[in-house]
């Protein structure tokens, strides 16, 4: 099975890894450390930076008794001098999984349909499915997932395209407020309509979390978007987009905070509201490591 966004995963099978999850983390904890990878290896393709992909799956596999291999864009070019197809198949020949953080969705697409071993997305311009395992994880351990209503304000970017999916999946109700111009791309929302979840598309981000239990928010200008950044800050900063005390306001008085980092303090969340109280978003870069673990277990273990 390749994951090359969160739906690829059965509903059944989603439901899994996030019940396992914290047995691995609890077993590591308890000083009996699972070792459902022993003598696996998994290789990491990085055509993007990262701190909580790399790491987080790196000391995933070695916690669970594996081997991760990491090839940056020095050492390897998805499509440039090698044909993607090509490198799909050799390391087929060397590792029992592949991971793979890259520029073009396109490139994942193909890498998944020459390899012979499982391929899970890191990060594609149009999903990161590994986030949303950490989301919902953080989600299921601070109110659980029945009657719980999510707030996504800012972009409609691809954190928040797997999100709005992966809410759907296992029942959460999401009110998602985009700036015109800036929304999810076609086909989302249908996407999201096969589950019992609900997503909602406002214009007004005080409506999104009028009566959020969590809002959600993610960086205003990805990676490869710095050419278009005065303008999505205009088009943010004037609707009103940042996570503020003002916007908190208008959210219930419990609700809390997630951001999946890295986060632009001052731009789409103010260093107050992420160092609050409220903030589930230290929680949740941890819940990287046990998601990924619990993912990796399903599809190698």
């Amino acid at each position: 099975m390749n994951v090359l966004d969160i739906d690829d995963l059965p509903v059944s099978t989603l439901e899994d890894v996030l019940a396992d999850a914290p047995e691995i983390e609890a077993a590591r904890e308890n000083g009996r450390p699972r070792d459902d990878l022993d003598g696996l290896s998994l290789a990491m393709l990085f055509e993007k930076p990262s701190t909580r992909t790399r790491v987080s799956f790196e000391v995933g596999l070695t916690q669970l008794g594996g081997h991760a291999v990491f090839l940056g864009e020095d050492d390897i070019q998805l499509g440039n001098g090698e044909p993607v197809k090509d490198t799909a198949r050799a390391l087929s020949g060397y590792v029992d999984g592949v991971m793979a953080r890259v520029n073009a969705h396109e490139d994942l697409e193909e890498l998944a349909e020459y390899s012979s071993v499982p391929v899970v997305n890191g990060l594609s311009d149009d999903a990161h499915p590994v986030q949303t395992l950490a989301d919902l994880l953080t989600i299921r351990e601070h109110c659980g997932f029945d009657d719980t209503t999510v707030a996504w304000v800012g972009d409609g970017n691809n954190v928040g395209a797997s999100f709005l999916v992966g809410a759907a999946m296992v029942g959460l109700d999401v009110v998602a407020a985009t700036p015109d111009g800036y929304g999810f791309a076609d086909g989302v929302t249908d996407r999201a309509s096969n589950y019992d979840g609900t997503v909602t598309l406002v214009d007004d981000p005080t409506d999104a979390v009028a009566d959020a239990d969590v809002v959600y928010t993610d960086v205003w200008v990805s990676m490869g978007e710095e050419a278009e950044r005065e303008a999505k800050l205009e088009a943010f900063y004037d609707g009103g987009f940042q996570l503020d005390a003002d916007l908190l306001a208008h959210a219930p008085d419990d609700a809390a905070v997630m951001h999946c980092l890295p986060a632009h303090r001052g731009e789409e969340i103010t260093d107050d509201v992420l160092e609050s109280e409220r903030s589930l978003v230290w929680r949740q870069a941890e819940n990287r490591l046990h998601g990924q673990n619990a993912l990796l277990v399903e599809l190698l273990g």
